[in-house]
């Protein structure tokens, strides 16, 4: 069987927090055929374990990381590396996600109000302009 994971079963998978829902969320997750994560849900995931949960960034990332080398495992890695890298830089998780996939659609410049994903995104060799 392959799962399309919604963010709340990634949460519970992650960090234990719920004794039945965790274990049966990490039951489904090692026993599926495949597991498709989705980007939306992992930038859900990021933003409730960091505002939610206070883990820091590179505890994230190291979750992260552990999460999609798993063997049953299908996502979009360009875009989750491109999401890591903000991340592991101080950034934002979903703003490395959407300069990846704004450029993959062939934007050019990455604009925002934002003066720390700017930067970070400058940082990382692509175009970018603040507001």
């Amino acid at each position: 069987m392959s799962v399309t994971v919604d963010t709340n079963v990634l949460v519970r998978a992650i960090t234990g927090d719920h004794p039945r829902q965790s274990k049966l969320a990490q039951r489904e997750l090692a026993e599926a055929d495949f597991v498709a994560l989705t980007l939306p849900a992992l930038c859900e995931l990021v933003w409730v374990l960091a505002r939610g949960y206070k883990i820091s960034n590179l505890e994230i990332a190291e979750a992260l990381r552990r999460l999609i080398d798993s063997a049953n495992v299908l996502v979009n890695r360009p875009a989750v590396t491109a999401g890591l890298a903000h991340l592991e830089a101080g950034g934002d998780f979903a703003d490395g996600i959407i300069v990846y996939e704004g450029n993959w659609l062939g934007g050019e410049t990455f604009i925002s109000f934002d003066k720390e994903a700017v930067k970070l995104t400058q940082a990382s060799g692509v175009s970018a302009r603040l507001l």
